[in-house]
């Protein structure tokens, strides 16, 4: 099955089956769950979570409890800015008032509480949470369709970033066992969290170990300044 049919299959059966929450629609996004604040308590009682200093989290609905969980837990928090325009916001705990960590961990205000950052100064990553519309048991995960996870994967690892567990949290209805293909650069996971239980995926496949530059369009760079940082900051020296 291609990837756009498991898409549309777990974006409906949420939909019909009533467990997704706010944004809607559904479709064309990392779907909020009912659950997702289960499904964060679980990836907090990790000791690779426990143990982690800095954590990196996408910026979407569904991944804000684990977000909030983060500043509350006293960890910073790195989230990247939507669709890498201006690269990351670095949140960190002593920066946020007692109360306000949700607040400080939503897209509206994480410009409010935190600040971004140049790639220069990313701290050295501990553990990731990315979002998923659909994951299966091996590993492979499938996003919305833009590529924004894989990519922020492949260039933390481009700028020396040590590779470190990566973990989805997700509904159990958005596992899937549909085979579907996996591409040099998808990001895979070492873990699902769903509202129920923790899975360890023992993935077979392996992680990107960086950008795939010759298949980044010029396009792609203008649409994307963190790229084009990237490129002068490694390959433009003299």
């Amino acid at each position: 099955m291609d990837k756009q049919a498991v898409r549309e299959k777990i974006w409906t059966l949420l939909e019909k089956e009533k467990l997704g929450r706010f944004p809607f629609p559904l479709k064309n996004r990392i779907p909020n769950f009912k659950g997702a604040e289960q499904a964060a308590k679980i990836v907090a009682s990790m000791p690779e979570y426990k143990s982690a200093k800095v954590v990196k989290v996408n910026p979407d609905a569904p991944q804000l409890p684990i977000r909030t969980k983060v500043l509350i837990d006293g960890k910073t928090l790195l989230m990247p800015t939507p669709r890498l325009k201006s690269g990351f916001i670095m949140v960190k705990p002593e920066w946020v008032p007692k109360g306000e960590e949700r607040k400080a961990a939503s897209l509206k205000h994480m410009n409010t509480f935190g600040k971004e950052i140049s790639l220069d100064q990313l701290p050295t990553i501990d553990f990731i949470v990315v979002g998923s519309v659909a994951v299966h048991r091996d590993g492979r995960r499938i996003g919305k369709g833009e590529g924004y996870a894989d990519r922020e994967y492949a260039i933390i690892r481009e700028l020396g970033q040590p590779s470190v567990p990566v973990v989805t949290t997700v509904h159990s209805i958005q596992l899937v066992e549909d085979d579907f293909p996996i591409d040099p650069y998808d990001l895979t996971v070492d873990w699902i969290a769903t509202e129920k239980e923790l899975i360890k995926t023992n993935t077979p496949y392996s992680k990107p170990e960086g950008i795939i530059w010759e298949q980044v369009s010029e396009e792609e760079k203008e649409q994307m300044p963190v790229l084009k940082e990237i490129w002068a900051m490694l390959y433009k020296r003299s």
